[in-house]
């Protein structure tokens, strides 16, 4: 593995002010943020946030299934990106020297829902019967079946957002993000009851921005006032989502703004805590302990060189 060099954490102690960052760009360069799926309230705080108070002239690039930001900020091809934790580790001991500064989501938004007629009380009866649809490969997925085995129910492919095997059978389990699934069954009359994949340990920070280690040596100015600004983005959207939602409607009127304003709700638990989008090593530890044990990691990454808490 290549050996990968990471920036001591009191470059970073020390975040400009924003007035002395007006003074000091006199006309800022665009900064791209290539972001993993199309505008929602999944990147709310990223949309509300403003960038021209920190002298920041920022682009949101919507992306899309398969959408490699990872790649495209390893590449150069964009300055930062939204990526998930597990994903970060991955690329990082492929020699992809990404670093992760600012995690929205303290709470992995992933689970698992079925019927709450079924009146199961934990993961482990749900592994006791029924069907599940799940992504075999995902690293939960592996760990779900090392915990309880799937020897007792049927595993078949995830359906992705379709409700329709789930609707007609009430033994019929799936993955599903807890802000979005449950509430489309919801609104069909289904009652559901959700685990999150938290509950068997597995908990990787979620819709994280992150850039280079390149970019930070060079520009570490330029990673901090990023923070600073999609902090005070994200404040703003928890408290009042409405006008970013319509922003981000105009954008991607795939739903309308009642279902964004109801996503919004639903996924504050997840996003908010104290402060926003810091991150502990602890948890990147118990993260790549997780993937090496899995067998996708050969060995312990330093998780210090994970991540930068600005």
């Amino acid at each position: 593995m290549i050996t990968l060099m990471h920036l001591p954490r009191r470059m970073f102690l020390k975040i400009i002010p924003a007035v002395s960052m007006l003074a000091a760009c006199k006309k800022p360069s665009k900064i791209r943020v290539a972001l993993n799926w199309k505008p929602d309230p999944e990147f709310g705080g990223f949309y509300a946030a403003d960038y021209a108070k920190y002298g920041l002239d920022v682009a949101l690039l919507p992306g899309g299934s398969g959408t490699p930001t990872v790649q495209m900020i390893g590449a150069g091809s964009t300055e930062f990106g939204i990526v998930e934790g597990d994903e970060l580790l991955l690329a990082r001991e492929r020699g992809n020297d990404v670093v992760a500064l600012f995690a929205a989501f303290h709470d992995s938004p992933l689970g698992i829902m079925a019927h709450a007629s079924r009146k199961l009380e934990s993961i482990a009866d749900l592994m006791k019967s029924g069907t599940l649809a799940i992504e075999s490969g995902l690293p939960y997925a592996r760990l779900l079946q090392q915990k309880y085995s799937f020897d007792h129910v049927k595993v078949v492919p995830s359906p992705g957002g379709d409700l329709t095997a789930f609707l007609n059978d009430e033994n019929f389990a799936q993955q599903c993000f807890v802000t979005a699934e449950p509430l489309q069954a919801k609104h069909k009359g289904v009652d559901v009851k959700v685990f999150p994949v938290s509950d068997i340990g597995y908990n990787p920070y979620t819709t994280v921005l992150a850039t280079s280690g390149d970019l930070l040596r060079k520009h570490p100015e330029m990673g901090a006032t990023m923070v600073a600004a999609v902090r005070e983005g994200w404040r703003a959207y928890l408290d009042n989502p409405a006008p970013t939602n319509a922003k981000m409607h105009a954008l991607n009127p795939s739903m309308d703004l009642a279902g964004y304003a109801e996503i919004a709700d639903a996924e504050k638990p997840l996003v908010e805590s104290n402060p926003l989008g810091k991150m502990a090593i602890e948890r990147w530890n118990t993260l790549a302990g997780q993937l090496r044990d899995l067998g996708d990691l050969p060995r312990m990454l330093p998780s210090e060189q994970c991540f930068q808490d600005l």
